[in-house]
């Protein structure tokens, strides 16, 4: 259900996004998050949704903030093509998680990257760069293993 054309008033969400993210904490969060979280099994990723997890802070933040971008795509608050184009980062730790997000919602949350999940398969645009990080993850994850 996107928006079909994207408009000035799409354009201004997403240039507010963009500015969110470069807010100073949000800026920490996503750093963490992209460098030092990559879970290797079902249980590395739900230790980071405990409390005491010291990526934790940074998790909850960076997954929220990207499914409440994508939210507004899935919506149709925003048109989805144009959103993505320059939001493709919660792509990123959708990536990182899929391997593993059917458990994670049979065990804890059923509705755990469900925004991310529709713009990476239901947005043309979503779509192709979804392909595109998803490789980038797998090799990134497989360079690590070494």
């Amino acid at each position: 259900m996107s928006k079909e054309t994207p408009d000035h008033h799409d354009a201004e969400l997403v240039w507010k996004v963009y500015d969110l993210r470069r807010e100073p904490v949000m800026r920490q969060s996503r750093d963490a998050i992209t460098t030092k979280f990559w879970p290797k099994s079902y249980e590395e990723l739900v230790a980071v949704t405990k409390w005491d997890h010291p990526l934790n802070q940074a998790y909850r933040q960076t997954s929220s903030y990207w499914e409440m971008v994508y939210g507004m795509a899935a919506r149709g608050i925003v048109n989805a093509d144009y959103l993505i184009e320059n939001n493709g980062e919660g792509l990123f730790l959708y990536a990182k998680v899929l391997p593993f997000l059917e458990q994670l919602r049979k065990e804890i949350n059923p509705l755990a990257f469900k925004n991310a999940e529709w713009i990476a398969t239901q947005c043309e645009e979503g779509r192709k760069r979804f392909a595109i990080i998803q490789g980038r993850v797998k090799k990134m994850a497989e360079s690590m293993a070494k």
